[in-house]
């Protein structure tokens, strides 16, 4: 055996003479950069993001372009391309700027994906690449698999557009596809090279997106810091209008809390059965479903949120009236509680059909069921069943008392 296997053979873990332990550790790390006007040519941000070629030559990008900000910005594609032109000396377009249908619709064709891939083969594009998603949240879900699974994983950079993205899902690590009939049935565990967060397509995001995002703030206040819930209920009023400064600050604190959940949590790539900041979307889910998607992802999860958070006070794991405020503070914000999708049943039994949301969170976990629940607002608790007759009740709360 030559010396140098001998060598690499005694640093491997040996168990009982026959099995080998291969160990290794890969550190993951991505800059979340706060801005404004991002391909502005006074902005390097992007630049800096894409870092130096290792071999001199120019960095190939490819921009996929969720249509939504298109409404908003029509001279989006002309301004990225200008940007890329400016920076000629260190990047190049390999292709046109894409503009994709977004919203939770691209996340249901396996054509679109297939398409993607397929684009980004014939422009060449290898692990050197960059592939830059600008968009909501499901938009990034979308282009962040199609990145993932070409050439087992070419350079992908995040640039959010939405309230939801910009302070949850797009300083994440998930991508991923919905397939089956399930919701993000399909993806990977791949961190962005970077996230650039725009203030300036908040600017432009209309009202009902800018709310829907409110919504992952109020969760992640209520499982990891009670000051931000009780800073959230101060600025209701403000952040129902859509207040700048109190929008931007919503964003940012709600992204780092989300980063340190992260990066402290000890479980990124959910490995385990815990997923603490889903709390209120084993519901969200099913009710986006039941709805046919005509609620947000966002107003799905402020109905989920207040169901548990009401269920936690029922179930007696919270002190009453905490309810009551988080209910109070989701209807300040413009949120409204109900929807039809919370009555429909199954004919058999009579039983909400949102409630078939549980079992399918702890398939698409693996394992035990484990749900994120509260013990005080700021204070988060794991449980591993839900009483069916609670939910109903606190499904019940909810509903509107006028009867309508």
């Amino acid at each position: 055996m030559a010396s140098s296997v001998r060598d690499a053979l005694s640093k491997v873990e040996c168990a009982d003479g026959r099995t080998f332990i291969q160990r290794f550790s890969v550190p993951y790390e991505f800059p979340v950069y706060f801005t404004r006007d991002v391909f502005s040519d006074a902005n390097h941000i992007f630049s800096e993001a894409m870092g130096q070629s290792a071999n001199g030559r120019r960095r190939r990008v490819v921009f996929l372009v969720d249509e939504g900000p298109i409404r908003e910005m029509p001279d989006l594609p002309r301004r990225i391309a200008a940007y890329v032109t400016s920076q000629g000396d260190t990047m190049e377009l390999a292709g046109p700027v894409e503009v994709i249908e977004g919203g939770e619709r691209c996340k249901n064709d396996p054509q679109i994906v297939e398409r993607l891939q397929h684009k980004l083969v014939s422009y060449g594009m290898d692990r050197h690449a960059y592939v830059v998603a600008v968009g909501g949240g499901a938009f990034l879900d979308l282009v962040g698999y199609v990145a993932a699974t070409t050439h087992r994983g070419i350079r992908h950079i995040r640039i959010p557009t939405t309230v939801l993205a910009q302070n949850d899902s797009g300083v994440g690590v998930k991508n991923g596809v919905n397939a089956f009939g399930f919701k993000n049935m399909l993806g990977t565990f791949v961190p962005p090279v970077a996230v650039i967060n725009d203030s300036a397509f908040i600017d432009v995001l209309p009202g009902r997106d800018k709310r829907a995002g409110m919504a992952e703030a109020v969760k992640v206040a209520l499982i990891r810091d009670g000051a931000f819930f009780d800073w959230l209920e101060e600025k209701a009023e403000a952040l129902a209008l859509f207040a700048s400064e109190p929008l931007d600050r919503l964003i940012r604190h709600c992204a780092l809390l989300h980063m340190r959940q992260i990066s402290t949590g000890g479980d990124p790539f959910e490995r385990g059965s815990g997923r603490p900041l889903d709390f209120g979307h084993w519901s969200a889910h099913k009710l986006e479903a039941l709805s046919n998607y005509e609620l947000r992802h966002g107003e799905a999860v402020a109905i989920g949120i207040a169901i548990d958070t009401r269920y936690s006070v029922l179930a007696g794991l919270m002190p009453p009236g905490g309810d009551e405020r988080v209910r109070a503070l989701l209807e300040r914000l413009g949120f409204n509680l109900w929807h039809p999708a919370c009555d429909a049943r199954r004919e058999s039994d009579g039983q909400r059909l949102v409630l078939a949301g549980l079992e399918e969170f702890r398939e698409h976990l693996g394992g035990e069921l484990t749900i994120t629940l509260l013990k005080s607002l700021g204070t988060s608790v794991d449980v591993h069943a839900m009483d069916h007759g609670l939910l109903d009740d606190a499904i019940e709360w909810l509903r509107p008392r006028d009867g309508s």
